[in-house]
């Protein structure tokens, strides 16, 4: 899995957004990262702190553990989730649990 990399403390996950969708769900991967629509538009950092909402309930973390790391302004994405044991392969399960 090239999007996901654990290290120190935790997990980086390279993620490729989408706001403006119909409703926030992980769509694949594309490339090296996994794609997530966002059902927040891109201003005023709503679709951020939507990305990193989803992301928190998702791999079932606090919110205060998941943070973007780099391309706060970018589609492109580098999240930083805090924490050991985590199973990212959640975030592929398309199974209706998203938001």
């Amino acid at each position: 899995m090239s999007w996901y990399q654990t290290g120190d403390g935790g997990a980086t996950i390279h993620v490729h957004a989408q706001p403006g969708a119909k409703r926030t769900e992980v769509v694949g991967v594309l490339g090296d990262c996994v794609k997530v629509r966002l059902a927040a538009p891109p201003v005023d950092g709503k679709a951020n702190a939507c990305l990193v909402e989803f992301l928190a309930r998702r791999l079932g973390v606090k919110r205060s553990q998941v943070s973007i790391a780099r391309g706060l302004s970018s589609r492109r994405k580098t999240v930083f989730v805090a924490g050991a044991g985590l199973q990212p392969a959640v975030l592929l399960e398309l199974d209706g649990k998203s938001g």
